[in-house]
């Protein structure tokens, strides 16, 4: 039933993009040509495109200017000043023959900021990740780099800015990101069908894979590829109503592993915490935390951490303010 595994792919990134010419149009407009060096920002939940969108539109724009450098890095994995500019220096022609360990960070930074080639492009993905904002100025004074800024929440990157920053990145371009509709994710899975199953899957159940998505591409294209995955097994052309129901459980964990394993040690404590407490509120929570690292961070760096599991869905946040408690989300 599958004919092309990589459509259904959470990375994948289609010829043509679903739902999104309003996103497209604004990002384009605020990079093209992508030789002025400008910057854009992408805000919105997770799961509703902004990875897939900046990803194709910027290879569209590099169709037109082919002598460029691309780089995507993301900030779960890539989250302190070293390991950020190591990641572009990769991608960058003939500015990387260092090792990548022993070389401070400036030295990696004054590398980037030395180098005079072609424009290159860079998608900063989870940009509120970064611990250390200052590699988005080492970017910024960088000749002929690009910047797209990818985050869940405005808030999250242009409020923590030292004054420096804010003043050169107040001009960026922001683009919002809303949840899918029902519709919208059924017109993005007809695709998906198209281009990567041999059969055609009866609108019914991309209904009920929509509303079970609840907005997030994530999940809906995760629930697709496991139930095409348990009907080929089974050597059936079609959906069954229990492969569906079937592959939506398992659709939601597999968002939750690949979410976890994101976290880095310290931000894996906290939910740690949550999960053996199973409810707790923020006070115990963090007293909790400081008992299980050697050295803690402030209260609001895992103030930050808690927002963020909640926006992926790793957690769950109750009541308001004082009364606010915290719970793993089932």
């Amino acid at each position: 039933m599958i004919g092309d595994a990589r459509v259904l792919q959470p990375a994948f990134v289609p010829r043509e993009v679903e739902h999104r010419d309003g996103e497209v149009d604004a990002l384009t407009n605020a990079l093209d040509p992508i030789t002025r060096g400008e910057t854009a920002s992408l805000f919105g939940p997770s799961g509703t495109g902004k990875t897939c969108i900046a990803q194709y539109t910027v290879e569209r724009l590099r169709e037109q200017v082919l002598d460029t450098e691309y780089q995507y890095a993301n900030y779960w994995r890539d989250y302190t000043r070293h390991r950020a500019l190591y990641r572009v220096l990769e991608a960058i022609e003939g500015t990387l023959d260092i090792h990548r360990q022993p070389t401070p960070a400036d030295e990696l930074s004054e590398r980037l900021r030395s180098y005079d080639g072609t424009p290159h492009v860079v998608v900063l993905d989870e940009v509120d990740q970064l611990r250390d904002t200052s590699v988005l100025y080492d970017l910024y004074s960088t000749h002929d780099c690009t910047m797209v800024l990818i985050a869940n929440r405005q808030a999250a990157v242009f409020d923590d800015l030292d004054d420096r920053l804010s003043s050169r990145l107040h001009s960026a371009r922001r683009v919002r990101f809303d949840r899918y509709s029902r519709d919208e994710l059924v017109a993005i899975l007809e695709a998906r069908v198209k281009w990567g199953l041999t059969s055609a899957v009866d609108r019914t159940y991309l209904e009920h894979i929509a509303d079970a998505a609840a907005g997030d591409a994530r999940i809906a294209t995760g629930i697709l590829r496991n139930a095409a995955r348990d009907a080929e097994r089974a050597g059936r052309e079609e959906f069954t109503t229990g492969s569906v129901e079937g592959a939506i459980a398992e659709a939601r964990q597999q968002v939750r592993r690949t979410s976890l394993e994101t976290l880095t040690r310290r931000q894996r404590v906290p939910y740690d915490v949550i999960d053996e407490y199973g409810e707790i509120d923020p006070g115990e929570l963090y007293g909790q935390y400081q008992e299980r690292v050697s050295d803690p961070k402030t209260k609001r760096t895992v103030r930050n951490h808690l927002q963020k599991m909640v926006r992926c869905d790793l957690a769950v946040a109750d009541g308001e303010k004082r009364a606010r408690t915290y719970r793993i989300r089932n």
